[in-house]
């Protein structure tokens, strides 16, 4: 049990480290990784939304997904299972990616965002921790989606092979993909570097089963520190790494506070919000936008099924006015997050064993 937990802290290290690198090496200041700034990228590369400032093919999605399939066939882990309420799964997985794009991160990004000086980050871990807590209320009553079945291999092999498409057109950069050419969607770390940084998260979360939502579900529910071990050293190991390299300072891209940070706003509401609606929406799924793209790398349809899902909330919050900017939530985003909460907490409801 110990080495287990030592190889969690080893792999949050790593993952700190990169996730803070990548930013010195092209990503988005203060979105060195994020799971769902990044699945949004592609959601625009692909044509479904066609906002130009965020679209590009981010190889790091198709290294985690990748390398976990990688990693689930050398330890044999990979199984090709699913049907378990994946039209639930879709739609919370749209909400979950909702959520994010109102505070602009998933938890990976809200905690490089501290890590980076972003205090309206704590905002955010606030309200996921209050979205997982509500969860958890659920959870303790019986809620669940029903039992996965065994499907045929091929099946679970779908998503991988998907990652496999889209990685070649990131190399070939076909005409028909959109790519921005301003905004965040610009900026991007060279595609092998991406790819490798991806893969090796990728192997590494697989072996671990990594989760930044999970770590809060169970601390608060069967009182387990093994994830939260990982999410704390990924911490500490991101903002030692931003002071080691100079992204503090009079010379660098960060500084503590609430105000003028890369890509954020300060309406701590929605923020908090917006949060909550990922932590309460992940709880319910099973897990963070990282994790679920990692299950779908090892042969879990639903994972893949919710993956998609977060596709779809992406092409949703930017085609409808959802999504926020630096100058705050889009005109529809707060309406978005309440309807969200509230369809959550109702399914969750009507889903559970003593409902």
């Amino acid at each position: 049990m110990k080495t287990k937990k030592l190889f969690m802290i080893v792999a949050g290290i790593v993952f700190g480290i990169l996730g803070a690198l990548m930013v010195n090496w092209g990503n988005p200041a203060n979105m060195g990784i994020c799971v769902a700034c990044f699945l949004r990228d592609i959601a625009g590369a692909v044509g479904i939304h066609r906002a130009g400032v965020v679209q590009y093919l981010r190889p790091e999605i198709m290294g985690f997904i990748l390398g976990a399939f990688i990693s689930s066939l050398i330890f044999g882990e990979f199984r090709s299972r699913g049907g378990s309420s994946p039209i639930m799964r879709f739609l919370m997985g749209a909400f979950v990616m909702i959520g994010a794009l109102v505070f602009l991160g998933c938890p990976i990004r809200m905690m490089l965002r501290i890590a980076g000086g972003d205090l309206n980050g704590v905002v955010a871990l606030l309200g996921l921790v209050a979205g997982a807590l509500v969860g958890i209320f659920f959870l303790k009553r019986g809620f669940h989606f029903g039992r996965a079945s065994r499907m045929k291999p091929i099946v679970g092999w779908m998503m991988p092979i998907i990652m496999l498409g889209l990685l070649l057109m990131a190399f070939l950069k076909p005409d028909f993909i959109f790519q921005s050419e301003k905004g965040p969607g610009a900026a991007f770390a060279p595609i092998a570097v991406a790819l490798v940084v991806g893969l090796v998260v990728g192997f590494m979360a697989q072996k671990t089963r990594m989760c930044f939502v999970g770590a809060w579900r169970d601390i608060f529910l069967v009182k387990d520190t093994y994830l939260i071990s990982g999410v704390i050293a990924f911490f500490i190991a991101a903002i030692v790494t931003n002071y080691a390299v100079g992204n503090f300072g009079a010379e660098g891209i960060y500084h503590w506070g609430f105000a003028d940070q890369p890509v954020a706003h300060t309406m701590h509401l929605w923020n908090f919000l917006g949060m909550a609606l990922v932590g309460l929406a992940a709880t319910l799924i099973g897990g963070c936008p990282l994790r679920n793209c990692i299950l779908s790398g090892e042969g879990d349809t639903d994972a893949g099924v919710t993956v998609l899902g977060y596709l779809a909330g992406a092409a949703v919050s930017h085609n409808f006015m959802l999504a926020s900017s630096p100058a705050g939530t889009g005109a529809w985003g707060p309406v978005a997050v309440i309807i969200g909460l509230i369809f959550c907490v109702v399914v969750a409801f009507f889903m559970m064993e003593r409902a």
